[in-house]
């Protein structure tokens, strides 16, 4: 009932999941965040305008558009794959119709993952396990670059989060969890469906 709710308030398409090329053997395949589960995270983690969430593997832009509709922060989706790039460009033309909102609030960019480099003022990075640990190794170790350039808190947010991200991120990253949001009313037999919140702070 929500997909169907907040497709037509956004204005856009990112239901469904995708087919994959199987080439692409460090990259799974497109699975947007349940809007339920995006609710939920959001009843106790807080989140602002003057917030810059990075959305790695952003697939068709849903994370991007619900969080600057809900909370007017910047938003920039990390996508290599051109035809979900293509489709998120078509998402944000058609929100920014019904959704009076300021356009350079919300980006995409289409290139690898590791390749992008985090700019000072980005400072929350979500994670749907959209590639390998090693993937996401490269890609914390940016954001760890990028914080000893310019230190501030920093939040790292996985979705159904596998075992490789969590080991490595408390045993090889000053990062520290802070918060778990589980969803097992909504999901009685998967404990892996649940939110997982690490931090870094220059405190």
């Amino acid at each position: 009932m929500k997909e169907k709710y907040y497709e037509e308030l956004l204005n856009i398409k990112t239901t469904g999941d995708q087919s994959w090329d199987e080439t692409k053997k460090c990259y799974h395949p497109y699975e947007p965040t349940p809007y339920f589960a995006l609710d939920k995270l959001f009843e106790s983690y807080y989140i602002n305008e003057k917030d810059s969430v990075i959305d790695f593997g952003c697939g068709k832009g849903r994370l991007n558009f619900y969080l600057n509709y809900n909370y007017n922060c910047n938003v920039l989706g990390i996508e290599m794959d051109e035809n979900f790039y293509n489709q998120c460009m078509e998402n944000k033309k058609e929100y920014l119709k019904n959704n009076k909102r300021e356009e350079e609030k919300i980006n995409f960019l289409c290139t690898l993952a590791q390749e992008y480099e985090i700019s000072d003022k980005d400072n929350k990075f979500y994670f749907f396990n959209p590639f390998s640990v090693h993937i996401f190794m490269k890609v914390v170790e940016n954001i760890l670059i990028s914080f000893e350039n310019n230190p501030r808190k920093i939040d790292i947010i996985l979705y159904y989060p596998s075992d490789d991200y969590i080991y490595y991120l408390e045993n090889c990253t000053p990062f520290m969890q802070i918060e778990e949001v589980r969803l097992d009313d909504l999901y009685k037999r998967d404990n892996q469906e649940r939110f997982l919140v690490y931090e870094l702070s220059y405190y």
